[in-house]
């Protein structure tokens, strides 16, 4: 790109990596499917208007399917981020797949202690599909990781012009363009005629040292109708540091997997989150065995607005910084509001 100085001067320096995912993927003649082919520079290339809307600095991270990114995918992309506001970037794009986007943008926001953006986004259709979206999104997150208004609010999730907060954001439909959205709260904000617009205000979250290590398993069980607790025992057995479970209702359990709980809670932190995909758990309404009074009093922790995979998420960071049950507590009180 041949750009004068004082272009340079005037444009917001935004770092983007790219890690593969659907906005990657082409195929070949004879191919069956497509698969993760685009670096960043390709993808930079078929945006129209991104070079004008900032000075990029553009890195391949990886390219794989979102289904197979490791910790230490984003533990990598974390220092590799961190180290592009460290050399004078304003803020930071992340593109992936959209099947764990969910998952990689809170992890990341447990970190991120910067006071700049990390934005992550993809695409739900191929830049082979016709409407592909990858090109409008890609645009959209550069906007907002330019945009002064996206500092201090930890990591955000820009799809289809709406701008999620990470803790927020779900995937809820598995091909539309529309698929992501924040349940009960919506969107922080929009990008409209290339603007971007906050509708409230990010609360400061605290923030986790980057572990050492994170071999530390945690079990994430999806309660269902009369199924076998045994699972729990197995899990214990086979060395898991934690336990998330998604329950029914606004956090509740059947009688025989509320007793295996209880007991496993007196060995690893137990969190008992909902099944439902909206809304909290309820911290004193229902006292039957396996309801949220009878586990809290028998420590187990609710999980309040973080969905399962989320708090399965802060469960894990939290164990691999060393915190025990009160710390976890007040962390997950933190996250969960």
């Amino acid at each position: 790109m041949n750009m004068s100085d004082t272009d340079i001067d005037h444009k917001p320096i935004i770092s983007i990596g790219a890690l593969g995912g659907t906005i990657s993927m082409t195929g070949s003649p004879g191919s069956q499917g497509v698969s993760s082919n685009l670096g960043a520079e390709e993808l930079a290339q078929s945006v129209p208007g991104l070079a004008q809307a900032a000075t990029l600095n553009l890195h391949t991270l990886a390219r794989i399917a979102s289904g197979s990114i490791r910790f230490q995918h984003l533990f990598d992309t974390l220092a590799w981020a961190a180290q592009q506001i460290d050399q004078g970037a304003q803020g930071v794009v992340i593109t992936q797949g959209t099947d764990t986007l969910e998952e990689s943008a809170f992890l990341l926001d447990l970190f991120w202690d910067r006071h700049q953006p990390l934005v992550l986004m993809g695409a739900m259709r191929n830049p082979q599909m016709p409407g592909a979206d990858g090109s409008a999104n890609l645009l959209a997150a550069v906007q907002v990781a330019a945009d002064r208004h996206s500092c201090d609010r930890g990591v955000l999730v820009v799809m289809n012009d709406d701008i999620h907060e990470a803790r927020r954001v779900r995937k809820m439909h598995t091909t539309h363009v529309e698929a992501f959205v924040s349940p009960v709260f919506g969107p922080v904000g929009v990008v409209q005629e290339g603007r971007v617009r906050y509708l409230r205000d990010t609360p400061a979250m605290p923030r986790l040292p980057t572990p050492p290590a994170h071999a530390d398993k945690v079990l994430l069980l999806e309660h269902s109708l009369d199924d076998d607790p045994g699972i729990v025992s197995y899990a214990l057995d086979a060395g898991y540091a934690g336990i998330v479970v998604a329950g029914f209702g606004s956090g509740h359990a059947s009688e025989w997997l509320r007793d295996a709980l209880v007991a496993a809670a007196v060995q690893v932190p137990v969190i008992m989150c909902s099944r439902t995909g909206a809304g909290s758990t309820t911290a004193g309404v229902y006292g039957y065995k396996g309801a949220e009074i009878d586990l809290q009093q028998h420590g187990v922790l609710m999980g309040g607005w973080l969905c399962p995979r989320k708090a399965r998420l802060l469960l894990g960071a939290a164990i691999w910084n060393g915190l025990h049950r009160d710390a976890i507590h007040k962390l997950l009180i933190a996250w969960s509001q």
